[in-house]
Order: C-alpha cells, then structure tokens, then sequence
C-alpha cells in the first residue's frame, strides 16, 4: 500500500499557496496559517524553515511574506514542462483589445484555479478581483465556474462533498443552479457574487483529453455586462477558447 502524503509537506504546500494568493502585496504569518488552516505556531515554524530554504522572503519592515528566489528558479526550471501562459497570450489580449474589458486566463490546479495572465482592456473603470496569482476554489467566479460545470457528475458531486464555498457567499443550491446555467449557454457568469458590482464571465479551455484544464474570462463592471451585450461577449469567449484549445492541444503533444 502506497504512504499517504507526509502531513508536513501538505502543511507546506498550503502555506506557499496562501503567499502565492496574496501576491505582491504579501501576507503576515497570522493570515498564512489561517489561509492554509492551520494554527499560527506552525505557520510560523513552516515560514522559517522555508525562508532558510530561500522558498519564501520575509519584508523586515512590514513582516509581511512573499515567495522566494528559489521559487523563481524552480519556476524557471519548470516553466518548458507546464508553461502555456506565452502560447496564450495572443488570444487574451486579443478578448482584451476587441471587448475592452480586462480579459484573463487561469488554470485548474487540483480544487482550485489560478490566475496566470492578467490584461486590461480600454474600458477605464475595470473589476480588481483578478490579478495574476489569486487563487480560487472551483465554483467560484467564471473561471471557477466554467471548469467545475465541464467535469463530469460523478467528479462534482465529490467536490461538492468535500468543498467549502460558505466563505465565498456560494451555497449548493446556487452552484448547482449556476452549473445548469453554464452547461446551457457553454459560458460561465458570475453576476457580481464576490464583490458587488464586479461583474464576470468565463469559457473553458480543454486539453488534449477534452478536459477543462484552464478557462479564459472577462471581468468588468457591472453596466457592462447587461442581458443586451452578454450574447456577444459570451460568443467571443467561446470563439477564444477554442482557438486556444486547439492551440494549446497542438503544442503540448
């Protein structure tokens, strides 16, 4: 029988992800251990061990931590393996440049997903929910959403199970109401359910198994995405995400 996962790596790995959602503002060793659920004598103790590891940097006058050095080189190390953000690109700046408004694209990292490129659109007043790094839990806004909605039933189900979406304002209900909703249209909306008046909008974008593996989305204000302009927003990110995943499914084979 194989071991299970060492309790301190995964205690780790919470913690770096916690920075990693706060990113570049930084995060006190309190909310990293809140974040990462666990209790903040062993934030603190994981904090140190990884700074010695140069994995995390610590600001010495604000106390607040950031990801390390290391982890650039790491990331340097890995980005030809995992790295699609460059072959993405293009088809997020082109959402941004025909749609004006800010258009992201993210990627499923287990129940979450992350933001991975952040470009804004003409449009001046812009939603500031989204930024390169934040994390969310699957469900949660159109990114969030597009990848849960494209899983099969069975793999929802058990997420839902083990989920908690209570601190986002999501209860069942509403996400099963906006999976149907995603299913029929093929795009995601979130009408502002994180911050009011901050409106979004999500496409899926498959892998070479027709899996939804990263999404692109369109985040803005709210008067900007009425009943009479969804349709053609919605359209253009369809249009996008296939594009994209024909793209991405060329390039990584």
């Amino acid at each position: 029988m194989a071991d299970g996962p060492s309790p301190v790596v995964a205690r780790a790995s919470a913690v770096l992800r916690a920075i990693a959602s706060r990113e570049p503002d930084g995060i006190t060793t309190t909310e990293a251990g809140r974040d990462a659920g666990v209790p903040r004598a062993t934030a603190h103790r994981l904090l140190e061990s990884l700074a010695r590891e140069g994995l995390v940097d610590r600001d010495r006058r604000s106390g607040r931590w950031s990801l390390g050095p290391e982890l650039y080189l790491l990331g340097v190390a890995a980005a030809r393996r995992y790295d699609v953000t460059e072959v993405a690109r293009p088809v997020v700046e082109q959402l941004a440049r025909e749609t004006g408004e800010s258009a992201f694209f993210s990627a499923r990292r287990g129940d979450e997903t992350v933001c991975l490129l952040a470009v804004d659109g003409s449009f001046p007043l812009r939603s500031h929910v989204l930024h390169e790094g934040i994390r969310f839990p699957l469900g949660v806004a159109s990114a969030g959403m597009v990848m849960l909605a494209h899983l099969p039933d069975r793999e929802i189900e058990e997420y839902m199970a083990r989920a908690s979406l209570g601190r986002y304002g999501h209860d069942p209900g509403q996400v099963r109401d906006a999976i149907a909703e995603t299913r029929s249209s093929g795009y995601a909306l979130n009408p502002g359910l994180i911050v009011e008046g901050s409106w979004g909008m999500g496409a899926a974008v498959f892998d070479r198994d027709e899996r939804p593996a990263w999404a692109l989305s369109l985040t803005g204000v709210e008067a900007r995405f009425g009943p009479d302009r969804r349709p053609a927003l919605g359209a253009a990110l369809l249009e996008a995400a296939h594009v994209l995943s024909r793209t991405i499914g060329a390039s990584t084979r």
